[in-house]
């Protein structure tokens, strides 16, 4: 099921030192301690989830007593099925995945408990560079824009038709053909084989795309949307209704290591994150990272803290209901829980 999985494994290392005419100390208790084990299933693997990898090599989520286990699903739809079917304890994608497992009359449905990112983290990529590039320079041609109902494909959308650009086929007129046959995973590839005059990917796709000149970012999608919509939750942490009345705990403790992540990201510098993130991206070079790292910087992408918020669930609404993706609009306190948030945000010091 799963294109490529990323295992990172935080566990405790307790030694006793033995000096002569001293005695060991360390109880058998101490040194077998566990860590409880969590699964994540993330929609993609990007440097756009800095402040969760920071989280694990910083040691936060081991403060917690938690070992992370992180799989790569390529996409919200194999996301939301890796945590209905228990696979994965937490799942990390956009919220719009929730919101439409929640309309289908799912009683065990996603609740959203934590915000990562605030902002679209996908760059529009050219064939050529273009150091002069307007979205005018889309009309008539065609674009790779991802899944049909995905966030990636209707933040896009809603940037063009904000931006006065028609979306169809007919480019003779000049509309823009935004395909949405080439699965998100695989975008990049076929963009390199041909397919398209433009893509859209998320970093540090975009920075190898360059490195191997089969493309060029030309454009921040996050800068874009956030001029016509303002933030949007891009991506969220979410389990099931059940796991979450279970595990109440747990959730809490996790809650608590995003936070401490995020509060180091926001005063750390490019050079300390991408260091933080290495072990994640290892084909990349630290000063491929850092510029990654800047990029998002740039657009503001990351939240400081896991809250979110009724506003940017509203955002996120208006887009769905603009791509005609939302029959009807959640009840906001049923697909969202605040109460971790609050609490580690009052809590972790």
């Amino acid at each position: 099921m799963f294109k490529k999985f990323i295992t990172v494994a935080s566990s405790l290392a307790l030694s006793a030192m033995c000096l002569t005419g001293c005695n060991q100390t360390t109880t058998d208790k101490e040194a077998k301690k566990t860590l409880d084990k969590v699964t994540i299933a993330e929609v993609t693997h990007s440097v756009f989830y800095a402040p969760q990898y920071a989280a694990v090599t910083k040691g936060f989520f081991e403060e917690e007593g938690i070992e992370v286990d992180i799989i790569n699903t390529s996409g919200a739809d194999k996301t939301m099925a890796a945590l209905i079917s228990g696979e994965a304890q937490v799942g990390l994608m956009g919220p719009e995945a929730s919101i439409y497992v929640y309309n289908q009359g799912n009683e065990n449905y996603a609740v959203n408990f934590a915000q990562l990112t605030k902002t679209d983290g996908s760059f529009i990529v050219a064939r050529e560079e273009m150091p002069n590039f307007t979205l005018e320079d889309l009309k008539g041609k065609d674009i790779l824009g991802g899944r049909k109902g995905g966030v990636p494909l209707m933040t896009l959308e809603y940037v063009l038709k904000k931006n006065g650009l028609t979306i169809g086929t007919n480019k003779e007129a000049g509309e823009v053909n935004v395909r949405t046959d080439v699965q998100f995973g695989v975008m990049a590839g076929a963009f390199a084989g041909g397919e398209g005059d433009f893509t859209t990917v998320f970093e540090p796709t975009g920075t190898q795309m360059e490195e191997e000149g089969t493309g060029y970012i030309v454009a921040s999608v996050g800068e874009l949307s956030r001029e016509v919509a303002g933030d949007v939750p891009y991506t969220a942490y979410s389990t099931t209704k059940e796991f979450m009345a279970d595990n109440e705990d747990l959730i809490q403790r996790f809650t608590n290591a995003l936070y401490k992540g995020q509060q180091w990201c926001k005063t750390a510098s490019s050079e300390e994150i991408a260091q933080a993130m290495q072990p994640f991206f290892n084909d990349l070079s630290l000063n491929d990272l850092i510029s990654v790292v800047d990029r998002y910087k740039e657009v503001d992408a990351w939240c400081d803290n896991p809250l979110f918020t009724e506003e940017s669930l509203n955002a996120l609404v208006e887009i769905m209901e603009e791509a005609g993706e939302l029959d009807k609009a959640p009840v906001y306190n049923d697909i969202v829980n605040t109460d971790f948030a609050n609490k580690a945000m009052e809590n972790v010091k």
